[in-house]
């Protein structure tokens, strides 16, 4: 959540996230971030101003709305 918001409206690539938070990009560590990322967005689904946007093939969005 702290890398997130670290890099908080900007793209990420996932293999960027993967290091950085898992330590590795192999295939099993990509499937526990993409649980991660489903739960956080559950968790926020009823904030309007917090969206996790995946754009396909490159990585990630975190938003915050001012």
């Amino acid at each position: 959540m702290q890398f997130l918001y670290q890099h908080k409206n900007t793209l990420i690539r996932r293999e960027d996230i993967l290091k950085e938070v898992w330590g590795a990009d192999d295939f099993f560590s990509g499937r526990s971030m993409d649980v991660f990322i489903s739960r956080l967005r559950k968790y926020f689904s009823n904030d309007p101003t917090i969206s996790i946007t995946s754009i396909r093939g490159i990585g990630l969005e975190f938003n915050i709305k001012n």
